[in-house]
């Protein structure tokens, strides 16, 4: 198994890198929408999904 973490270790660095990072990117948004901030630019005329996405209060 040895060889072949040597044969492939770029490959698996570059991929524990990019799992590292989607993850940081996901726990970020997870407490952006906890603190009930939305993603979206909030410009609610210009959207199609105008009136669907944020509740009326």
């Amino acid at each position: 198994m040895l060889p072949w973490i040597e044969a492939n270790i770029g490959t698996i660095l570059i991929s524990l890198a990019l799992i590292a990072i989607v993850a940081l990117i996901s726990g970020h948004l997870l407490r952006e929408k906890r603190r009930g901030k939305s993603s979206c630019g909030n410009n609610c005329a210009h959207c199609a999904m105008h009136g669907a996405c944020h509740c009326q209060k």
